[in-house]
Formats: structure tokens, C-alpha cells, sequence
């Protein structure tokens, strides 16, 4: 996408930022704003955002800029870096490749001045574009976030491909001791084993009969859950390798879901929330402070899974 600084983010279907803006419309956001305070020591947060809808076609650049104008639109007192170009004390973990949709995207803040998270984390989902939705924010009571990201839960739909045929495949793939693709990295083509990255796949899905128009009834769904590693294994090259062994081809485009990401059991292969210890080290530090957002962030937190087999029940 070729944009001017001072042009409005554009959506892929060429929405501009203001029309996907939720709820009423706000005035611009200021250029140049900094922090008043670059020097002293931050009140640091953690947030899960979700990227849905269109907004999976948004790169990670478009999305860390929609943010920083979010916060400034939201009067958010971000910390700057010192030096002569100051930027947002913004750091991402983990983020998901472009065109893949997620539940379970990270970051952290450091802000100038202390902040309730509940209202950092309002006050940026109203300022941000639809599709783009701040689901939590906490206190980053506890190191290393990145630390804790060393797994994902994918979910990929494969339309036109019946379950047999997916388990079949999913079944050499998993049967095969290494499995090898290819890909442009910043870095160049780069060879590299998906299979050793692979915890455990779980196919489900419906054998209905094919539908008229071309389109397609029968569908695959695959749960996978990947490890985190370098190079990073994503679920697209998890489709490569299952066409190299098994020959499946989806005959249309994937759909592919990033449902959660955090610590990996490796016995059963869960995935647990990796801001449960800040929430946790929240409730010993004070003991008798009432949660008023508890159940809802319940409701919303990824799911640990026991396997993948479980999540499809």
C-alpha cells in the first residue's frame, strides 16, 4: 500500500479509517504528539487485540500505525523513546502473517502516566477500525511475555476438501519424519521442516454433497497447534507440506484463524493464557481489590485446550 504519512489508513477493499471508524466519528489525530514525559520510568500494559474480518488483509505496519493514531485519539499517554526521533514505547510479540485472521494478538505499552487498563483498553477500542478489536489490557506485573508465546492454535478451513481426504493426508504428514518447503524470507528462499514444528492436527468437518453454482459444500476443518520457532512455522506451510506428501490441494482459497497463542504442555499439547500470571501476581499483590471485569474477561479469554482432539468436540 503507497500512502503519504498524512494519508488516512485504507482498508483492502479501499475503505478509508474513518468509515470503519466504531461508534462516532472522531477528530483527526494531532501529528508529531509526544509523551510529556520521556525519561522516567513507565507504567507498562499488556494487551490481546483480535484482527477480523477484512482487517486479516491489513499488514502489521498498517495495523501499528492505526494504533498509534488510536492512542492519540484516545488521549493515551504513551512513553516515548528519547533521542532525535522519538517513537511509542510499543513492543509486538508474535504478530500473525498478513491475510490470516487472529483471536490472539499481543503487545505491550509503556505509558507516561499510570492508567486503569480497562480504560486504556475502552478508550483504544472505540478510537481503532472495525475489525481491528482490543479484547484486554493488564498490568505487566511479571517479565518476559515474548517467553511465554511458544505455541499457536490455528484453525484452517479447507473448502472443497472432504474430512476423509484431510485425514488421510494429516495422517502421512503426521506419519513422516520430516517434511520440507520453501519460502521467501527476509532472508532470502529459504528450505526448512514444518513437521518438527507440528505438535498435533485434528481434522473435522461435513461430507454434504457439492452445492450448484460451483460452489462447495464439503469442507475440512484442520486444528493444529504449532510451535514457535525459528524459522517460524506457519500454517500455510503446514498446507505445503501436506501437498508435498499427500498431494492435497484445495481446489479454493483457505481461511485461516489464529485462535490462540501463549505457553505449550508438551505431554498434551495445550495452550494456556500467557496473561493469566499477570492476572495472578494482580490478585497477591492486592488480595481484597474486587475485579469488576472478571466474567467478562472469562468470556473472552482463548480457551486452553487439553488437545486439539477436545477443541473439535
Amino acid at each position: 500500500m503507497n500512502r503519504t504519512r498524512n494519508s488516512p489508513f485504507r482498508s483492502p477493499d479501499g475503505l478509508t479509517e474513518r468509515a470503519q471508524r466504531k461508534g462516532v466519528e472522531l477528530p483527526p489525530a494531532p501529528e508529531g504528539t509526544t509523551s510529556p514525559s520521556t525519561t522516567t520510568p513507565g507504567h507498562r500494559l499488556r494487551v490481546r487485540y483480535a484482527k477480523r474480518g477484512r482487517m486479516r488483509f491489513a499488514s502489521h505496519r498498517d495495523i501499528a500505525r492505526a494504533l498509534e493514531r488510536a492512542l492519540r485519539r484516545a488521549s493515551v499517554p504513551v512513553a516515548f523513546s528519547q533521542g532525535f526521533s522519538p517513537h511509542p514505547k510499543i513492543s509486538y510479540t508474535g504478530a500473525a502473517p498478513t491475510g490470516v485472521a487472529s483471536e490472539a494478538e499481543y503487545l505491550e505499552l509503556t505509558l507516561a502516566e499510570e492508567r486503569p487498563p480497562e480504560s486504556v483498553r475502552a478508550g483504544l477500542d472505540a478510537a481503532m477500525p472495525d475489525g481491528i478489536d482490543i479484547v484486554e489490557a493488564v498490568e505487566a506485573r511479571t517479565p518476559g511475555l515474548a517467553d511465554r508465546l511458544q505455541a499457536s492454535l490455528w484453525m484452517v478451513e479447507l473448502a472443497g476438501v472432504g474430512p476423509d481426504d484431510a485425514a488421510e493426508a494429516v495422517a502421512a504428514y503426521m506419519a513422516a519424519d520430516s517434511v520440507e518447503v520453501e519460502r521467501v524470507t527476509k532472508k532470502g528462499r529459504r528450505r526448512f521442516d514444518t513437521r518438527s514444528a507440528v505438535v498435533d492436527i485434528d481434522v473435522s468437518g461435513d461430507t454434504a454433497e457439492p452445492e450448484p453454482e460451483g460452489r462447495h459444500a464439503a469442507y475440512a476443518i484442520l486444528r493444529m497447534v504449532v510451535r514457535h520457532t525459528q524459522p517460524a512455522v506457519r500454517p500455510d506451510d503446514v498446507l505445503t507440506g501436506l501437498r508435498r506428501v499427500a498431494d492435497l490441494a484445495p481446489p479454493s482459497s483457505t481461511s485461516m484463524t489464529r485462535l490462540a497463542q501463549g505457553p505449550l504442555d508438551e505431554p498434551t499439547g495445550a495452550i494456556a493464557d500467557p496473561l493469566t500470571v499477570d492476572r495472578t501476581d494482580a490478585r497477591a499483590t492486592n488480595p481484597g481489590t474486587a475485579d469488576p471485569y472478571a466474567e467478562e474477561r472469562r468470556d473472552n479469554a482463548p480457551q486452553p485446550s487439553a488437545s486439539t482432539t477436545g477443541l473439535s468436540q
